[in-house]
């Protein structure tokens, strides 16, 4: 079985006395990868780590991310990259379906000390402090990473992707983007939790031998312009939001256009890109952008414009070589080929073996035949291209990360006052779209929203929180006494 360490460790050695990657305004050759990567490894096996043993890390970007990776899968182990802002209850969830050797994390959190051994780490540090793990049944080594995602529910999944999964994705898309090459300078911004952000803008540029030049975080912007202008980049996968933001930026004489019109590509993925996106670029940079999509589950692309000049504007691209695909309609009927319209499943090396540990959703997710069920509804044009018209489920994507409404909805429920909560997606022009909360409160109790959005704030991650609260009396309901959710949405988007 082919492995992701196998193919990086070759081009870091070939990088050795070169640049390798570039973080807060300075280069580092592959030699100072390696020995990060070193040093990782031996902490790690002297803690007791081995093969199919789960390394959780939470940190924000940093060389340790893929020198943490490589040194784990060097072990045999599988990475586990958690997002540490998604909430305490749904940490420990997550953390009981991985059930982790250590969590490498950047700051103290007593409330998942007492279970798990928990590393202290900088993102600014050159290794792994020495430290004692806690051994559990191993899974399959075939796994490279675990991500963690949620169903309409709220409660977590984990996403167990193998080494083949993630490969074969980082083949298809060097070989279906335009162009990519080990001449390119990456910049790595999007989180590394975000499977997008992973896969594409770090373990891609490592598999074919390019430079990365990493950025803790998106905010404060000034850190990615920096990056983009001194590494200078070459090459940028971001989501709607952040190229909406430099765009603007743009705009406001903040950022040079030729920064960004000099990247051979930018490729936006993790939402729909507004329309108007791309007469901006135009007009500023005088260059187009490219759209993509994905899941978790699909490593993550499925689709994507191969560049800009064969692109079809507002589509995220023909699917990639080497999947297979189907439409249902939303019952779950197959449609004839010749309808353009449906729900999009889809088969192919990479899409994720299943659910961790979940049979029942596995079985939801996959029909008799392997094919994944995206839950996007999507209409292919005459040449391929898809695009996304609907999501089948009311998942609200905020700045190219996933709100569940009934998440958001059973956390407001839990205020004293809060009798029942319904969560929309609110067009924003940044962020693609805002929570917004429509609340009925117990009869003869009184609250105000800025109450209920710092509630919200304590139990929720920040994309999560309603940014926009509004009290009713009343839902408006169909005949049988369902919510309209549909009308809410409406409701809440009239300009």
């Amino acid at each position: 079985m082919e492995r992701l360490e196998n193919i990086i460790i070759p081009n870091l050695e070939a990088r050795r006395d070169k640049k390798s990657f570039w973080f807060e305004g300075q280069w580092h050759t592959g030699r100072d990868f390696l020995e990060i990567v070193d040093n990782c490894e031996k902490v790690l096996k002297a803690a007791g780590f081995s093969k199919g043993q789960r390394l959780v890390v939470m940190l924000k970007n940093s060389p340790l991310i893929p020198a943490l990776s490589l040194a784990v899968w060097k072990l045999g182990g599988i990475f586990c990259p958690l997002n540490e802002k998604a909430g305490s209850e749904a940490l420990k969830n997550t953390l009981n379906l991985i059930k982790p050797f250590a969590i490498i994390t950047g700051r103290e959190l007593p409330e998942l000390e007492s279970a798990w051994p928990c590393v202290l780490c900088d993102i600014h540090d050159v290794g792994l402090k020495d430290f004692t793990g806690k051994t559990q049944p191993p899974e399959t080594d075939d796994y490279a990473v675990i991500f963690s995602t949620s169903g309409t529910s709220g409660n977590p999944k984990a996403v167990p992707l193998t080494h083949g999964n993630l490969i074969s994705n980082i083949t298809a898309t060097k070989e279906n983007v335009y162009p990519l090459n080990e001449h390119d300078t990456f910049l790595t911004v999007l989180p590394n939790f975000h499977s997008f952000g992973y896969t594409c803008a770090t373990m891609l540029p490592l598999a074919i031998g390019a430079k990365i030049a990493i950025v803790p975080s998106f905010l404060p912007p000034q850190q990615s312009v920096r990056a983009i202008a001194e590494a200078p980049t070459t090459v940028m996968y971001i989501v709607p939001a952040m190229l909406s933001f430099l765009l603007m930026s743009v705009e406001k004489g903040k950022i040079k256009p030729e920064i960004l019109a000099r990247q051979s590509v930018i490729c936006t993925g993790g939402d729909r890109l507004a329309p108007n996106i791309h007469q901006q670029a135009l007009k500023l940079l005088g260059r187009d952008v490219m759209e993509g999509y994905g899941l978790t589950e699909t490593s993550p692309v499925l689709c994507m414009n191969h560049d800009c000049e064969t692109q079809h504007t507002g589509t995220s691209g023909p699917i990639i070589p080497g999947y297979d695909y189907k439409l249902k309609s939303r019952d779950g009927q197959e449609l004839p080929k010749s309808e353009r319209e449906g729900v999009l499943w889809a088969k192919g090396p990479s899409i994720t073996p299943g659910y961790l540990h979940a049979p029942e959703i596995t079985a939801e997710r996959f029909d008799s035949e392997g094919f994944f069920n995206t839950g996007d509804y999507v209409r292919f044009d005459d040449d391929g291209y898809v695009s996304i018209l609907d999501r089948v489920t009311d998942i609200i994507i905020v700045g190219g990360f996933n709100v569940y409404p009934q998440e958001v909805e059973k956390v407001l429920c839990e205020h004293p006052a809060v009798r029942a909560a319904v969560v929309v997606g609110m067009h924003h022009d940044i962020n693609g779209e805002i929570p917004k909360a429509y609340i009925q409160l117990e009869e003869g109790v009184e609250t105000n929203d800025r109450e209920i959005i710092r509630f919200a704030k304590e139990k929720l991650a920040h994309f999560k929180v309603p940014r926009s609260v509004e009290f009713v009396k009343e839902f408006p309901v169909s005949a049988t006494g369902k919510i309209l959710r549909r009308v809410l949405r409406e409701q809440a988007n009239k300009p």
